[in-house]
């Protein structure tokens, strides 16, 4: 099951979505502990760094490496 989320740049403003590879009833029971106050971490800890970024700030990976470059630059 897949469940998917919409969320604004907190960069561009622009309306994002991205497509979470957990159900809808896993989405909303680790949303409600986020929304309750555990870190997106603890909270979230079946999906990626770059999953929970956009689940935060509404920034997709592309966004991130346009505005900052990638890590693979700095090798």
């Amino acid at each position: 099951m897949f469940t998917q989320v919409i969320r604004t740049s907190r960069l561009s403003g622009k309306t994002n979505t991205m497509i979470f590879p957990i159900s809808p009833d896993e989405f909303e029971t680790a949303n409600a502990l986020y929304e309750s106050g555990a870190l997106v971490q603890d909270a979230f800890p079946m999906l990626t760094a770059d999953e929970r970024e956009f689940l935060i700030t509404g920034i997709t990976p592309e966004e991130w490496d346009a505005t900052f470059g990638s890590e693979d630059e700095d090798l």
